[in-house]
C-alpha cells in the first residue's frame, strides 16, 4: 500500500533539492571548464555549462533517502547509476571516445544482469507469454544499452531530454501505482521531481545542460525502471508497452541507425539529422519543436497506459492510432514521402474549417 503523502514529500524534496543544487553545480562546471561550445552541428550560440546531470542525481538521491526503499537490487542500481554518472561526467569534461563511453555502459548493464535483474519473459500479442531463458540476459543487455543511448541521442535541444523522460516516467508511475510496484513508483517520483527542478534551468533558453552526465543517467534509469516494472507485467501487450512509452527516442534512434548504415557511416558518429533538428529545419522554432515532441511523447505515454489495461479489441484500436501518430510525427520531421506532408496538411485544413465554423456560430 502506498503512502501518497510520502510520495508527495519525496517528489517535493527532489524538486527543490535539484532546483537549488543546480546553482552550485553550474558554477562548478564553469570553474573546471565543463562547457558546451557552439559548432555547426549545434543550435546554441554561446558557451553553456554542462554537468547538469549531477544535480539531477543529487536531487533524486535525496528524495530516495527520505523514502528509504528496500529492494533486492538496490545496491546494484545505485552502483550502476554512479558508473554511468562518472562516465558521463568524464565525457562532458574530456570528450571520451565512443568505445570508452560504451565500456562504462556495459559495466553498469553487466552489473545488473550479474545480480539477476533481467527480463525473464515477455507477452507477445496473439502468441502469449514466452519464457526467454538464456535469451533474457541478452535482451536485457541490449535494452539497457539501447535506451541509455536513445535518451542521449535526443538530448539536442534545451529541455528536450528532461521533458521527454519526465513524461515517460509519469506514464510508468501511473501504472506502478495501479500494479503496486513500490520500487518503480519510488524511482519514478524522485526522478520526476528532480527533472522538473532541473527543467527550470534547462528549458529554452537553457542556463545549463544536463550533458552526457544527465542524458546517460536518465536513459539508464528509464531502462532499469522498465525492466523492474513494465516487463514484469503479464498483460496482453506487456512487451509493447515500454516501446510505446519511449516511442520518440526509440524511433529517433532506429531512424538514425538505418540512416547511418545506409550512408555507410559509423552508427556512433554524431550528426545533425535527428528528429528535433529536422523539425527545426522544417521551420519550427526551438521552443515549438520541443513542445511538439512533448505533445507526441504525452500521447504515446497515454497510449501505453491504455495498452496496459485494454482488451484485445481496444489494443488493436490503440495500435492503429499509434501507427497514425508515428506517421504524422515522421511527416512533421520530413522523414517520409520525400518531405511531403499530406496528412499534416489535411489536418491543418480540417482545423481551419472547424475554427471558421466555431467563429460563425459564436457571432
Amino acid at each position: 500500500m502506498f503512502n501518497y503523502v510520502d510520495l508527495f514529500i519525496a517528489f517535493t524534496i527532489s524538486l527543490v533539492a535539484t532546483l537549488l543544487v543546480t546553482y552550485p553545480v553550474r558554477r562548478f562546471a564553469i570553474k573546471i571548464g565543463v562547457m558546451d561550445a557552439p559548432n555547426s552541428r549545434k543550435i546554441h550560440k554561446e558557451l553553456t555549462p554542462r554537468l547538469g546531470g549531477l544535480a539531477i542525481f543529487i536531487g533524486a538521491f535525496v528524495g530516495m533517502i527520505y523514502l528509504q526503499p528496500y529492494h533486492i537490487y538496490m545496491d546494484e542500481i545505485l552502483i550502476g547509476s554512479l558508473i554511468i554518472l562518472i562516465t558521463g561526467a568524464l565525457d562532458d569534461k574530456y570528450t571520451l571516445k565512443p568505445y570508452m563511453k560504451l565500456t562504462g555502459q556495459i559495466v553498469a548493464a553487466g552489473l545488473l544482469i550479474y545480480a539477476g535483474l533481467i527480463i525473464e519473459r515477455v507477452t507477445i500479442p496473439f502468441i502469449g507469454m514466452i519464457e526467454l531463458g538464456y535469451l533474457g540476459p541478452v535482451l536485457t543487455f541490449f535494452w539497457i544499452i539501447g535506451i541509455t543511448n536513445a535518451i542521449n541521442l535526443i538530448d539536442g535541444l534545451d529541455g528536450l531530454a528532461t521533458g521527454v523522460t519526465t513524461i515517460a516516467m509519469t506514464s510508468i508511475f501511473a501504472m506502478a501505482l495501479v500494479d503496486m510496484q513500490v520500487m518503480v513508483a519510488y524511482l519514478c517520483v524522485t526522478f520526476i521531481g528532480a527533472n522538473i527542478g532541473f527543467l527550470y534551468h534547462n528549458f529554452y533558453p537553457a542556463k545549463i545542460y544536463m550533458g552526457d552526465t544527465g542524458s546517460n543517467l536518465l536513459g539508464y534509469i528509464m531502462a532499469v525502471i522498465s525492466v523492474l516494472g513494465l516487463f514484469k507485467n503479464i498483460t496482453f501487450f506487456s512487451f509493447i508497452i515500454p516501446i510505446v512509452i519511449l516511442a520518440v527516442p526509440i524511433f529517433d534512434t532506429v531512424v538514425a541507425i538505418i540512416r547511418r548504415l545506409y550512408n555507410k557511416e559509423s552508427i556512433m558518429a554524431a550528426d545533425r539529422r535527428h528528429i528535433h533538428y529536422q523539425l527545426i529545419d522544417a521551420g519550427y522554432s526551438h521552443r515549438k519543436t520541443v513542445i511538439i515532441i512533448y505533445i507526441f511523447s504525452t500521447l504515446f505515454g497515454f497510449i501505453g497506459i491504455l495498452f496496459s489495461e485494454a482488451s484485445e479489441i481496444l489494443s488493436l484500436v490503440c495500435t492503429v492510432i499509434l501507427l497514425g501518430l508515428l506517421h504524422i510525427f515522421a511527416e512533421l520531421a520530413g522523414l517520409v514521402l520525400g518531405g511531403k506532408r499530406p496528412v499534416v496538411t489535411a489536418l491543418r485544413k480540417l482545423k481551419q474549417k472547424v475554427m471558421r465554423l466555431f467563429r460563425r456560430r459564436s457571432q
